[in-house]
């Protein structure tokens, strides 16, 4: 049986949370994905997306707080950075 277009573009969207190049964003974006994505709304997959088409570099300084993030990207950051328990000022 095939999965539905949503299923499908949440595995996906696990699948690039987990396999980012920079292992700190792995461990920041994969168990993210896991726990919080099934509950989206699908914008909120929109933004999620967009999100992942930026630089690991970039992400790890926004969500650590290290740098000031885009506008565009705090919400979700912000999400993130909770979830992970980590010190941002995103």
């Amino acid at each position: 049986m095939e999965p539905s277009p949503r299923e499908a573009r949440l595995k996906k969207l696990r699948m690039r949370s987990w396999r980012r190049g920079m292992k700190e964003m792995d461990l920041i974006l994969g168990p993210y994905a896991d726990a919080a994505l099934a509950e989206y709304a699908d914008a909120d997959l929109d933004a999620y997306e967009r999100l992942l088409d930026e630089n690991d570099q970039d992400l790890y300084l926004w969500v650590t707080g290290a740098r000031a993030a885009p506008a565009e990207f705090l919400p979700e950051l912000t999400r993130i950075a909770q979830r992970a328990g980590v010190q941002s000022s995103a």
